[in-house]
């Protein structure tokens, strides 16, 4: 039986106003949360985290989408770990796909970020997937390990405490697609297995490893069922507080997979 706290975050991505926010806010503030049994973070955009951070009730943390390797200087449009830390937050979101596949950034970047908000003692929701066109050619394992590698080859054994992995098929994201929760727990034990021969056994077996891809509440509770599934990055669905809030609520299906 893992000890391993259900996390669910909220990537609201390029989206929200202050109204829509406003009222997003006001919703999951009125939910009923078990925050002892499931950590919850939201990351709206930079431009907001303020108001939201300030109106959001404080047992839900707010996280920034994306921060820079330095801590200052002439980086004109950039975020860096130690401002974030500054303004007092916890949580950083790395390697998401669209970082990678809009913006270019590398694996070794990826690394790098990773390292830099460690250091500014940020926690870290780093984002690995493969492709439809590498899934289809058998390569989900190799794309994920070397993902993997780029992060393990920046950061210490004891960091790995504050960092949890999301695994989230690039295929599946934003398009209705969905890992069946088989293929889901396939890969989260292969990147299980990766960290205790890669890492430790003590660091695989305490590191949450979430999943997402067009997680929505119907379909939470299933994939929250499976061993290797410790909880989710959602995207649209966490737009839409009713959504958001039965996918947080299916922490109770792990809790009765313990059982």
């Amino acid at each position: 039986m893992s000890d391993r706290t259900f996390f669910v975050g909220g990537n609201w991505k390029c989206n929200g106003t202050k109204a829509s926010n406003a009222k997003l806010v006001e919703e999951l503030n009125a939910a009923q949360l078990q925050t002892k049994l499931v950590d919850v973070v939201v990351a709206p955009v930079t431009l907001h985290v303020e108001s939201v951070f300030n109106t959001l009730r404080k047992d839900i943390s707010v996280s920034v989408q994306n921060v820079h390797t330095e801590a200052k200087g002439a980086f004109t449009g950039e975020l860096s770990p130690e401002q974030v830390k500054d303004f007092g937050l916890e949580w950083a979101i790395l390697g998401h796909s669209e970082r990678r596949e809009i913006f270019k950034e590398s694996d070794e970047l990826v690394g790098k970020k990773v390292a830099a908000a460690l250091r500014a003692g940020l926690k870290v929701i780093a984002c690995v997937g493969e492709k439809e066109a590498e899934r289809k050619s058998n390569q989900t394992e190799e794309v994920v390990f070397r993902q993997l590698k780029a992060i393990q080859s920046q950061v210490q054994g004891d960091q790995w405490g504050s960092i949890v992995v999301a695994y989230e098929p690039v295929w599946a994201i934003g398009t209705g697609l969905t890992a069946t929760p088989e293929q889901a727990q396939d890969v989260h034990a292969a990147i299980r297995q990766w960290l205790s021969q890669n890492v430790s056994s003590q660091v695989a077996q305490s590191t949450r490893i979430i999943y997402g891809g067009s997680v929505k509440g119907a379909n939470a509770n299933e994939l929250a069922a499976k061993v290797d599934i410790d909880g989710f990055l959602v995207g649209g669905a966490s737009l839409v507080a009713s959504e958001f809030v039965t996918i947080v609520k299916s922490h109770s299906a792990k809790s009765q997979n313990k059982l």
